[in-house]
């Protein structure tokens, strides 16, 4: 017997798919909007909002450096996390229980208490110029990410294999970069995709790292709603949506994810 789908079950499916898809509908409709002013629906349709984003310098100077800081950021992350993850699985018996927890604490403690950290005693304190306080920042705030999606791929990896390779006389370094490394590829793609889309994103540690001439693409988005109201803010946020798409897409061109899924 073939169970039926109940309506109420439908109707609620509907609702949530609604919930998540129509705000990004809406600033998408705002975005080809022609006026003048944020509305929806749009009244006439026109591309000039995304045109303008590349005339303004300031638009342009801060997407720059949200993506050079996201790549250089995770980047740094995927370095030290990497390492991290693996020790804290290979060795978690002889390791203490408490230094898994040290990698989670830029996530426990607010993001606002974390930048006021790094703003008072890095960037204030040691003298380190905005763009290193801000990859310093941002470097913090994914690193817990990096650690434990690859940790969660690294728990269900034989080290028994890694060690047999070890006794057949393949040197640790190597045996790491062609046994352990390629079974946890899948974990180290989540990873960067979910620290760049979080580096990209961050509004409350940029807000307190940023200087003179130095800014993210979040900080100068909010810096213009103080200003305007024009569409120009929903035309980042859609050029923001496809450039995360974007980032999903190469990776899983260039690496694989589709394979690695199955």
């Amino acid at each position: 017997m073939t169970g039926r789908i109940s309506p109420l079950l439908i109707a609620f499916t509907v609702l949530v798919y609604l919930f998540l898809l129509g705000p990004l509908v809406i600033v998408i409709g705002a975005s080809i909007s022609d006026t003048t002013f944020l509305t929806f629906p749009p009244q006439g349709l026109s591309l000039r909002w995304f045109e303008k984003i590349f005339e303004m310098s300031a638009f342009r100077r801060t997407m720059v450096t949200s993506l050079q800081i996201a790549f250089a950021s995770t980047t740094i992350a995927l370095l030290i996390g990497i390492p991290a993850a693996y020790a804290l699985n290979r060795y978690r018996i002889t390791l203490p229980a408490w230094l898994s927890t040290l990698f989670v604490l830029p996530v426990l403690v607010p993001e606002i208490v974390l930048g006021f950290s790094i703003l008072r005693s890095i960037q204030v304190g040691a003298g380190v110029p905005v763009l290193g306080a801000l990859l310093i920042g941002h470097t913090l705030i994914v690193l817990p990410y990096c650690v434990r999606v690859i940790s969660a791929s690294l728990a269900s990896f034989d080290f028994s294999v890694e060690e047999a390779a070890i006794s057949l006389g393949s040197p640790p370094i190597k045996t790491f970069f062609t046994i352990v490394l390629p079974n946890v590829q899948s974990g180290v793609i989540a990873a960067f995709i979910l620290a760049f889309i979080t580096s990209i994103n961050d509004v409350s540690v940029a807000l307190f790292l940023t200087g003179p001439g130095i800014s993210t693409l979040p900080i100068q988005i909010l810096a213009h709603v103080e200003q305007f109201f024009d569409p120009v803010i929903a035309s980042v946020s859609v050029l923001l949506m496809f450039l995360t798409v974007a980032v999903m897409v190469i990776v899983e061109r260039t690496l694989g994810l589709t394979f690695l899924a199955k």
